[in-house]
Formats: structure tokens, sequence, C-alpha cells
């Protein structure tokens, strides 16, 4: 199998690449932003299919293993991972997951409630182990947080990198400190 592609990017599709890697183009389907003619490294996935063989590319191997994970949820086949993984940050899914955010992973495209759900209860408790690496505990304010800023009329996508960040650099501070620290930064003073 094909385990890692070094080349240009030749062509820029719908959710996929052409990667140029001598004188062979791969169609790699990926998550990932290239431009056109850009150097590009990326960690493959093989899917082999009765009707197909498709490359799944990634910049990170810490990306793959989500990717990995994410499809040994029953109901989260390649396509609907790769939409989740194009829709929320690497990072912010994975703070999703371990807070049990289900609203931010039903964000992505064809994930409705009952699949972010499902996600979170099969995934929450390797998130401490060696198949994500997480970097430390989670703040149980970030959920409430968002809901916070969200009753507040802010969409859940616009703010959640924010709120996370803010929650990881203030970790002793309770909901009640943070959304005024939140509405701070949000309108930039």
């Amino acid at each position: 199998m094909i385990g890692k592609l070094q080349g240009v990017i030749d062509y820029i599709g719908d959710g996929f690449v052409i990667l140029m890697a001598g004188s062979v183009g791969y169609k790699v389907y990926t998550p990932e932003i290239f431009t056109l003619k850009a150097p590009a490294n990326l960690w493959i996935e093989t899917i082999v299919r009765e009707d197909s063989i498709r490359l799944f590319g990634f910049s990170t191997i810490a990306a793959q293993n989500l990717f990995n994970q994410l499809t040994t949820v029953s109901g989260v086949g390649p396509k609907v991972a790769l939409a989740i993984m194009a829709t929320i940050k690497t990072d912010t899914l994975m703070t999703a997951i371990a807070t049990g955010d289900a609203k931010t992973i039903a964000t992505a495209p064809g994930v409705g409630k009952k699949v972010a759900e499902k996600i979170i209860v099969e995934l929450k408790n390797k998130m401490g182990g060696g198949n994500f690496d997480f970097g430390g505990e989670t703040n149980g304010a970030l959920p409430d947080l968002l809901a916070a800023l969200e009753s507040l009329g802010y969409r859940r996508m616009d703010i959640i990198d924010m709120a996370q960040k803010l929650v990881s650099n203030n970790p002793m501070l309770d909901v009640s400190k943070l959304v005024p620290m939140a509405l701070k930064e949000i309108s930039g003073k």
C-alpha cells in the first residue's frame, strides 16, 4: 500500500487533488486546502472496496489517525469522515469529542445529532490514549461558554476556535469570567 506521497498539486477538484509524484498523477481525496502547482507531502490512507481503490491524503499523521478513528464508528464511512474533517479543524474536532460537544460535530454536512453523539460515545474514551495526541485535560467550561455565546446570537463555527483557545489559556476561570473575555475578543478590543 501507499504510505506517503510527495509531489506537486497538478489539479484541484471538489474534495480531491491530483498529486503528481514523478510522472504519475494520483487522485487523492483530502480535507486539506492546497494551491495549484504547490509542493505537497501527504500521508496516505488507502481504502479498498469491491468497486474502487481510493487514496485519502493528510498533511499530518495525527489527522490520518483521526480519519481512521472516525471511520471505525458505525455509520461513518470515508466520505462522512472527510466531510467532518474538511468542516472542523482537527484540534477543534478532538476537543468536541473529548467534551461531548455533539453540536459542533453536527455542523459537518451529512452528520446529524445521532451520528455526532455516536462519534462521541465511541471515540471519547480513546481521546486520552495513544490514538490521539490531545495534549492534556479538557476544561468543562468550553460547552457552557459556547452555549452562552450561541444564546447571544453567535454561530458556533465562528466562535469555537476562539472559545477553545480562551478556555485553554484560562483553565481556572469559570464561564461567568470567560464570557466577558470572549465578547472582548470578538469585538477586537
